[in-house]
């Protein structure tokens, strides 16, 4: 597949700009090293970028919200991971930190982790597993960062 040279142009930055932004959300940070990547001048890259914030195109505190849902409802991430994402994707650290605590004050980790262990787990009988099955389970929950605690107060819980 051929890539077509940006020509780096101010005009052609904010036309990539909102070809991307029509497919999907992107933060600042993740937009400017998008463009830059495609071959276009920084000066228009930043160009491109004023442009989208005046115009409400980007929002990083938007963004930061809808991903923390996405990843939370998904159960992709949580806690650790869910700052560990977000940091990733070059979101500025108080927007991080405003994410996670609400995610962890609003139940929302909870319902997050009850909803990934009855789709993914719909069967598990904690009290009944052998050992190995126990930890793979307890291990993947803990991969996308559960805390331990919660987890097997939610997978014991099931077994009531």
């Amino acid at each position: 597949m051929a890539r077509r040279k940006a020509s780096g142009g101010a005009a052609d930055a904010w036309n990539t700009a909102l070809r991307l932004l029509a497919r999907r959300d992107y933060g600042t940070a993740e937009l400017r090293g998008r463009l830059l990547a495609k071959g276009f001048t920084p000066a228009a890259v930043e160009l491109a970028i004023e442009r989208g914030l005046e115009l409400g195109y980007l929002d990083d505190a938007r963004y930061v919200e809808r991903l923390t849902r996405t990843l939370l409802d998904s159960g992709r991430a949580a806690g650790p991971r869910l700052a560990l994402e977000l940091r990733r994707r070059g979101l500025p650290a108080e927007l991080i930190a405003a994410a996670t605590t609400t995610a962890q004050t609003a139940a929302g980790e909870e319902t997050a982790l009850r909803d990934l262990v009855a789709r993914r787990f719909p069967a598990f009988d904690f009290a009944g597993a052998d050992a190995k099955t126990r930890r793979r389970v307890v291990h993947f929950l803990q991969r996308r960062g559960f805390a331990l605690d919660r987890i097997l107060t939610e997978l014991k819980r099931n077994d009531s």
